[in-house]
């Protein structure tokens, strides 16, 4: 397949190649090496739009578009496949999931701190037991006046301990496997939340891979995305446009390697 881009996908190319081959190929081996994660990369990705890419620009993005997001994921994993695996949880699943299904107050107060790079969003799906069958969630969301209990766990969760958002798939409905899960956007200081185990792994050392463990956490009603049932509809959905990431972040990896 024969593939032009736009003028304005090369200038998004050229921006970020540029970046991932001078600011980010700087810290990148020690980052990786150590274990670091480089919120001033971060900071500088937002700046230059690259943390919003798919996000409209009422919102504080620049609303590029997934192909856009695809080229951005390939030239950062040339560099640092680590940094790429946390921009594109941040964008494709969690700036998605909030676009598409948040009700505009949600979108208003969130977005623009997502778009920025102020506010890291995760993606906390998988649990000891439930992974791809998403049906198979344990974690529950018991309604308690105007809030929501969570409890139970989520495991491998990328860049968890870094969050400023974090996408929440819990049980709302135990007698009902697949229109029983609600979808909730859960914030670090929300009371009963906690990281738990961080992952000892051979490689992507900077981007964190961590056990969230929610116990009593109480999440305000109006945090609840879409409605009550949608969460396997959100997960599934939302995971389509994370496999396009992980290809992309493939495909930068193995340029690398020919190069």
């Amino acid at each position: 397949m024969n593939i032009q881009l736009t003028d304005e996908e090369r200038m998004i190319q050229k921006t970020i190649r540029d970046f991932a081959r001078k600011d980010l190929a700087a810290v990148a081996d020690e980052a990786n090496r150590e274990g670091i994660f480089q919120d001033e990369i971060y900071t500088s990705l937002g700046e230059l739009g690259f943390m919003g890419i798919t996000v409209p620009e009422k919102y504080g993005g620049v609303d590029f578009g997934t192909f856009s997001l695809a080229l951005t994921l390939e030239e950062l994993s040339r560099v640092c496949a680590s940094t790429a695996v946390a921009v594109s949880v941040h964008n494709s699943l969690a700036n998605h999931i909030v676009l598409k299904y948040g009700s505009e107050e949600m979108k208003e107060k969130y977005l623009p701190r997502m778009a920025s790079g102020e506010a890291i969003g995760v993606y906390a799906l998988t649990e000891p037991d439930a992974g791809s069958d998403v049906s198979a969630i344990r974690m529950s969301a018991v309604k308690e006046g105007d809030e929501y209990i969570l409890n139970g766990s989520k495991i491998f969760i990328s860049t968890g301990d870094k969050a400023g958002v974090i996408i929440v798939i819990a049980r709302t409905d135990p007698e009902s496997r697949t229109k029983g899960l609600s979808a909730f956007l859960v914030e670090p200081d929300h009371p009963g939340f906690s990281v738990g185990k961080v992952e000892h792994k051979m490689g992507l050392k900077a981007s964190s891979t961590v056990e969230l463990v929610f116990e009593d956490c109480r999440v305000p009603s109006a945090n609840l995305i879409g409605e009550e049932g949608l969460g396997m509809q959100i997960a599934l959905g939302s995971l389509d446009g994370g496999r396009i990431g992980i290809a992309s972040q493939a495909l930068g990896i193995a340029q690398t390697a020919l190069d």
